[in-house]
């Protein structure tokens, strides 16, 4: 299988056991939900029961997947590894500074032990010591990694600081693109990958809500140069994480992994563009993404050789 640079065939997972939405992410993060009224023991049990289903889904699927257990009880969000470590082709790796403080626990020497031992690692640059001086880069929720075009799209937030973005840019050879996006409220959006989902062959994203016409021009221009199908979400649509989703491959073909929420709030005509690239995955995740994060959060890719 010809190694496709956007769309990874094996992904790091991480199983909570006691999963619970983190208060210390509620303040900027408005996808997040506020009802308190919810039974955190059956939300944790929910949680665990749909990563694991989830794994199983994506390994029929034909998709690695490598499933680590979390049983600590203060890493509320540690089924979103894709914020502290990002792999890449040619054998490199990154593991970035969270805003979170009890996000900067989920860091684990274990995963990056595995990913030495299966796969071919050349080097590990840690961004992580970043966090003393109050500047953060959270992975791939922070950018949306454009492989093919090398380009790192990234929404303006406090998790996303330019200086470390240029710095990433630079050593992992990525052109930075980055841009102001908010609801309509002006509530700036607080990851980038809640907004936009870059396959091979299409971009889907919640364009309108770049509110400066000229930068969102200028970036539809860019996709539409790479040869890309351009699918506009609307902003109720990224509200159900339509833009929160995960092109992968295996040798039955290319998925797009995200949760049924997003597949059911997508137009009959979004999935026929759709599925003229990628056969559709949908995922129940419905508890974890009261933690305001979807489908493409709980996905580390692994854009790395196999040993």
């Amino acid at each position: 299988m010809a190694i496709n640079p956007q769309a990874p065939s094996a992904v790091v997972m991480i199983r909570p056991h006691h999963f619970s939405p983190n208060p210390e992410t509620l303040p900027d993060n408005s996808y997040q939900s506020r009802d308190v009224s919810q039974d955190q023991a059956l939300l944790a049990t929910q949680a665990y029961e749909q990563v694991s289903q989830a794994q199983q889904q994506l390994q029929a699927a034909g998709i690695n997947v490598h499933v680590f257990e979390d049983t600590g009880t203060d890493t509320p969000d540690s089924v979103f590894p894709n914020n502290w470590f990002s792999t890449h082709l040619g054998g490199h790796v990154a593991i970035y500074p969270m805003y979170a403080k009890n996000r900067r626990k989920e860091r684990r020497s274990d995963i990056i032990d595995m990913l030495k031992a299966q796969y071919r690692v050349q080097d590990v640059i840690d961004y992580s010591g970043l966090e003393y001086d109050n500047i953060y880069l959270e992975g791939t929720g922070a950018m949306v990694l454009d492989h093919i075009e090398r380009v790192a799209y990234a929404v303006r937030s406090k998790r996303t600081d330019s200086l470390v973005l240029e710095r990433f840019c630079t050593q992992f050879n990525f052109e930075p693109m980055v841009f102001d996006a908010e609801d309509e409220a002006g509530v700036p959006v607080y990851h980038t990958n809640v907004l936009m989902c870059i396959g091979s062959d299409f971009v889907m994203a919640g364009f309108d809500m770049i509110k400066d016409t000229q930068r969102r021009q200028q970036i539809i221009q860019r996709f539409e140069d790479s040869g890309r199908l351009i699918i506009n979400l609307t902003e109720d649509q990224i509200r159900h994480f339509c833009g929160n989703a995960l092109e992968l491959q295996s040798k039955q073909g290319r998925f797009l992994a995200l949760s049924q929420r997003a597949f059911e709030a997508l137009t009959h005509e979004q999935i026929t563009l759709l599925n003229q690239s990628v056969t559709l995955l949908p995922l129940n995740v419905s508890a974890i993404e009261m933690a305001g994060g979807s489908v493409r959060c709980m996905l580390a890719g692994i854009h790395l050789s196999k040993r």
